[in-house]
């Protein structure tokens, strides 16, 4: 475990409870304010409390509460208060108290972000982040995780976010940001825990965290994970109805931990056995979801499928030249297989026996990935340094097909036998190096850059190779007057090839570029306890693609942008109160319409409208708070403006309403949750209710616009605890 610098917490009775009991809008809105206001109060416990610096080694844990003290999503291992860029984290104590089984609904504490309803082959985990894809951004302890699956939560310590362009880090992305899952490693202690739930539509969840210290460095830890779960929407038909199947086991070891050379092992298997809900469909002449059927009305049937199994296997070798210097490689296998079969649903035909618009893939994507970092602090010229460099390969290997018809049904991974299947075969190799210097006492600066190559063999016949290499940037100045405070201004870019994770063209178009602008400052209150955050950012792309692959348009927008506001919270406001709450208020235009290779242009008139799946504002928040004797209560709000769906390459008419520009539009939405829990040292009982007022509200949209995902209905689920 790398050596840092920890806060220094006073004990609780030094606490101000005046100030801690403030409401959350106002301390939102005020935070900009409150540092100021509290320096002479900062000062004076200065005097009497001088900083501790805990030079020993922490061990990883269980995040103690809903704020993160350190993440890897920089590349190393930091506090991210210091990051100069936006970052939310949502915690395994987060996740754990709302019930949270997938990554999508550990996903729905971050503000900004909204999901996209599968179609074109684009299926599984599909999010936008500030209005962006993030489909080419999700990843597993700093490696590429980009294939289309549905990912759990069960072996993960947290989830974070890094917004804004990432490629300098990261390699070929997006404009919103990185989605970096963190997993679960082997600790120095022996910690056992077990829980199980059960819950209305079928719900029913066993995990187990299992974790064996082996000796004084090794240890080794398990966990598993078993779900099933129905819906409140069915077949008026048949009775059917969407079902979730999903188990998961998760095997780590690890020796020489707390020493200067440790290794990690682990291996992941995911298996999916879903009934898919492919959704609701639209009413063309209201531009709102469809009234001719009852929104519970189901159009898929028990024969359809989502089958999956995911195998990930990673070694990590960390050795430690000093407390300040150290090298980490990673080396990592993964093989994605995916097959489905998922009946679409209709604005006029009700549902049958029979199941409607077969949707239907099976796809295996292999990946090799060989990582390496190293991270060193150091002074020269007078000045403090903090230098990263690493370099990375990743080969690339993926299939895709549509399944064979057998008379009206379809079986797993039985492909067609007259299409041609899609291939892609790729080797993408880079390098980077980033130094933050302290020029000045308060005062850093980073700058980083980053190339990447790529070369690719393709199945298709007028694009048959991709070859490219790109630079990517990342700068920053940050502005630390005391350790409560952080000020900074950033820019990044970022960068998606013709044809990586999109369609291919006839000829090759320019590549996607993103620029990111973000003001920033972060703040500490009460001794740590309570992290503030708020950023100004503007987001631009350029040449944006089309990521539906079945699309005969590759290009979505020559040019878009994305200005916006962004307030969270994070920590404890008393001993027995926690908060994380984020808004984010975007304002997102068409700046100039799409350009084809064939020389088609879309209608002009998208120029100046608002881009698909980003709707005008997100708010989260999730409360809790200890009585005596054990019991804690919570709940919070999920709430989304409205989204469009869209298709803004057309050279059509733009869609109206009313003589306005009016899509396909999915309504604004507030889900409300609650919980109370009885909690012991060794045991402990939780009752979860999702959507409280059982409102009808709607989760994913198509971005073309044509249908629409509700979200889940009211459901309670009862977890108990076992942990020793």
């Amino acid at each position: 475990m790398s050596r840092k610098k920890y806060r220094c917490r006073k004990p609780a009775a030094a606490k101000a409870p005046p100030v801690a009991l403030l409401p959350l809008g106002a301390m939102l809105f005020g935070m900009t304010m409150m540092p100021s206001a509290m320096a002479a109060e900062t000062a004076a416990k200065e005097a009497t409390l001088a900083t501790v610096e805990v030079k020993e080694q922490q061990e990883a844990e269980t995040q103690d509460g809903y704020q993160a003290t350190k993440t890897r999503v920089g590349k190393v291992l930091q506090d991210p208060h210091d990051i100069p860029q936006a970052v939310t984290t949502v915690t395994n104590k987060l996740m754990e108290e709302q019930q949270v089984g997938s990554l999508r609904e550990a996903l729905r504490n971050v503000s900004g972000l909204t999901f996209n309803a599968a179609e074109g082959g684009r299926s599984g985990d599909n999010m936008m982040l500030r209005g962006f894809y993030t489909f080419g951004d999700t990843y597993l302890d700093g490696i590429r995780d980009t294939a289309q699956y549905n990912r759990e939560t069960f072996n993960l310590e947290q989830v974070d976010v890094l917004r804004g362009s990432a490629a300098m880090l990261f390699g070929r992305g997006q404009a919103g940001g990185v989605i970096n899952q963190v997993s679960k490693v082997p600790l120095r202690k022996d910690q056992y825990r077990f829980t199980g739930s059960l819950g209305t539509e079928g719900y029913q969840e066993i995990t187990a965290d299992l974790n064996k210290r082996l000796g004084d460095s090794t240890a080794m830890r398990v966990n598993l994970m078993n779900r099933d779960e129905g819906s409140w929407r069915s077949n008026p038909v048949t009775g059917d109805e969407p079902e979730i199947h999903r188990r998961g086991i998760a095997a780590s070891i690890a020796t020489g931990l707390r020493t200067d050379n440790e290794f990690v092992l682990s291996h992941v298997y995911t298996r999916t056995r879903d009934i898919p809900d492919y959704g609701f469909s639209f009413d063309s002449s209201i531009r709102k979801p469809n009234k001719n059927f009852p929104v519970e009305y189901f159009w898929g049937i028990d024969r359809n499928f989502d089958d999956s199994d995911t195998h990930i296997t990673t070694g990590t070798w960390t050795h430690r030249f000093s407390p300040v210097s150290e090298l980490r490689t990673a080396i990592r296998y993964a093989d994605y297989e995916r097959s489905y079969w998922a009946s679409a649903p209709s604005s006029i035909t009700p549902p049958d026996a029979d199941g409607n618009s077969p949707k239907t893939r099976m796809m295996d994507y292999e990946t090799l990935t060989l990582q390496s970092d190293f991270n060193t602090r150091f002074r020269a010229l007078g000045m403090k340094h903090e230098f990263l460099a690493g370099v990375e390969y990743l080969h690339e290997d993926s299939y895709r097909i549509g399944l064979q018809d057998l008379g009206g049904y379809y079986k797993p991974y039985v492909g067609s036998t007259t299409a041609s299947p899609v291939k892609f075969k790729g080797d993408s190799y880079a390098a980077y190096v980033q130094d933050t210097v302290e020029f000045m006492p308060f005062w850093k600066a980073t700058l980083g850059v980053r190339r990447d190559e790529l070369d690719a063999e393709y199945s298709s016949t007028t694009s048959p190779s991709l070859r490219y290499g790109e630079w990517s940037y990342r700068a920053a100045l940050s502005w630390q007057p005391r350790e409560e405070q952080h000020y900074y201004l950033s820019w990044s870019d970022s960068f998606s090839p013709t044809a990586d994770l999109y369609q291919l063209t006839l000829e090759p178009q320019p590549p996607e570029r993103s620029q990111v602008y973000e003001l920033g400052a972060k703040f500490l209150f009460f001794d740590g306890d309570l992290a503030l955050r708020g950023a100004l950012f503007r987001a631009e792309k350029e040449w944006e693609r089309n990521t539906d692959l079945e699309s005969t348009a590759s290009v979505l927008t020559k040019k878009r942008r994305t200005d916006g506001i962004e307030l969270e919270a994070a920590g404890r406001l008393t001993d027995n109160w926690e908060v994380f709450a984020g808004v984010a208020l975007m304002d997102a235009e068409i700046l100039e319409v799409a350009e084809q290779s064939n020389g088609t242009v879309a209608n002009p008139e998208y120029k100046g409208k608002r881009p698909r799946n980003t709707p005008p504002y997100t708010f989260n928040l999730w409360t809790t708070y200890k009585l005596p004797g054990g019991w804690k209560i919570g709940g919070g709000v999920e709430a989304k403006g409205e989204r469009y769906g869209y298709n803004p390459s057309s050279a059509g008419p733009v869609p109206t309403l009313n003589g306005k520009f009016h899509p396909n539009t999915a309504p604004a939405y507030a889900r409300w949750d609650a919980m109370v829990a009885y909690e012991q040292k060794n045991w402990a009982l939780r009752l979860n209710i999702r959507n409280l007022f059982d409102e009808v509200w709607y989760d994913a949209i198509y971005d073309q616009g044509g249908f629409v995902v509700p979200g889940a209905g009211r459901q309670a689920i009862l977890t108990g605890e076992l942990k020793f």
